[in-house]
C-alpha cells in the first residue's frame, strides 16, 4: 500500500477497500511488474503530487489529464518534468502566460516542484501511463481516486483555487460546489489551443488577488 506520510492519507484510507481501487491496485501491478511496458511516472513517483502538497497546504490546484508518456517526463506532478528535460510545449505557453500577466521570467527548466511545495497541487486525473500511448490508464480507476481527492478539498473552509484548463478539466467543475472556493476555467495551454484564450487569461494574478494575504510565489527560480 501507498503512503503519502501526511493527512492525505486518513482522508483517501476510505477508497482503499473499495472494489475499484482493489482492481486498481491488479491492473498496476500487472502493468508495473509483468506486462513488459515501461509505465510512467516511475512507481516511486506515483503519488508525489500528494506527498508534496498536503491537504492543509493546498492553496490552488491545477488539473491535468494523465502524465506524459514519453521516457523522462513524468515525475508525478502534472506539466512538469525535472530539470534537464525539454520543456513541453504545453508548459512553455504557461510559462509565456506566467511572463505576461506576472512579470516573471521563465526558468529554463520545467521542473514544478517549487509550486507543489508553495501549495499547488499538481493533480493528474490519472496518474499512470503506458510509455508512447497516451490516454493508455484511462478507465481503469484513477479517475474515481482522484475525483474523490477533490471533493474533499472541495469540503475545505479555507479558500481554494482551481485551475481548470481544457475541456477535460473543466468538466470537474461539477465537483466544485463551495461557494468558499474560486474556479478559474480557460482552454488548455497546448499549442493547439492557447492562442484561443489561455494567453491572456490571468489565471495567476486572478488567482494571487482571491487568495489575498495567502497569494502563491510562482517564481520557480
Amino acid at each position: 500500500m501507498f503512503h503519502f506520510d501526511n493527512s492525505w492519507d486518513e482522508l483517501l484510507a476510505p477508497e482503499y477497500d473499495k472494489p475499484y481501487y482493489q482492481n486498481l491496485r491488479k491492473f498496476l501491478k500487472q502493468e508495473y511488474l509483468h506486462s513488459g511496458h515501461r509505465i510512467f511516472p516511475p512507481m516511486e513517483d506515483l503519488f508525489a503530487a500528494f506527498r508534496m502538497t498536503e491537504y492543509t497546504a493546498v492553496k490552488a490546484v491545477i488539473l491535468g489529464q494523465d502524465p506524459y508518456h514519453e521516457f523522462g517526463q513524468a515525475h508525478g506532478l502534472c506539466f512538469s518534468v525535472r530539470k534537464g528535460v525539454q520543456i513541453p510545449p504545453s508548459l512553455l505557453n504557461i510559462y509565456k502566460e506566467l511572463n505576461r500577466d506576472l512579470g516573471f521570467v521563465p526558468p529554463e527548466h520545467g521542473d514544478l516542484t517549487r509550486w507543489a511545495q508553495n501549495g499547488v497541487l499538481l493533480l493528474n486525473s490519472v496518474l499512470t501511463v503506458r510509455e508512447g500511448a497516451a490516454g493508455s490508464h484511462r478507465a481503469k480507476g484513477w479517475e474515481t481516486f482522484t475525483d474523490r481527492a477533490i471533493e474533499l478539498l472541495n469540503q475545505r473552509k479555507e479558500p481554494i483555487v482551481f485551475l481548470l484548463w481544457g475541456n477535460y478539466a473543466r468538466a470537474k467543475k461539477a465537483l466544485i460546489t463551495n461557494p468558499n472556493h474560486l474556479v478559474l476555467e480557460t482552454v488548455h495551454p497546448s499549442p493547439l489551443s492557447a492562442s484561443r484564450g489561455f494567453i491572456g487569461c490571468g489565471h495567476f494574478s486572478k488567482c494571487n488577488a482571491f487568495l489575498g494575504e495567502n497569494a502563491i510565489d510562482w517564481n520557480l527560480e
